[in-house]
């Protein structure tokens, strides 16, 4: 009992650390695109907060494909009343991506 309560714990800390790991990683990759600049986690700039992006998509099946399109292809979008082009993510590992969007989704 002794054993396995052991190896409960040994794979809940690696959980969390491939969790850590990963988010580490996904706030490099916002970082690296400068998503900051018009994106933070909970204050509104230019463009909405990522709390508020991650209330919009709650629930919804097609979230993640959503916002993989729309931080990958660079759509057309309204800041104060203008129209300009998003900008898109710079990298193109489809995986740090993912894990970019579940990063912003968890918010």
């Amino acid at each position: 009992m002794k054993k396995l309560s052991l190896s409960l714990i040994a794979i809940a800390a690696l959980a969390v650390g491939a969790s850590t790991a990963a988010y580490a990683d996904a706030e490099a990759t916002l970082k690296d695109s400068k998503c900051g600049k018009c994106h933070a986690a909970d204050k509104d700039k230019s463009g909405p907060s990522w709390k508020k992006v991650a209330e919009k998509y709650k629930g919804k099946a097609d979230a993640e494909a959503k916002l993989f399109t729309h931080v990958t292809t660079g759509p057309k979008i309204k800041v104060d009343g203008e129209e300009e082009t998003h900008a898109k993510i710079k990298s193109t590992d489809e995986k740090a991506i993912k894990e970019a969007i579940a990063f912003i989704l968890k918010n």
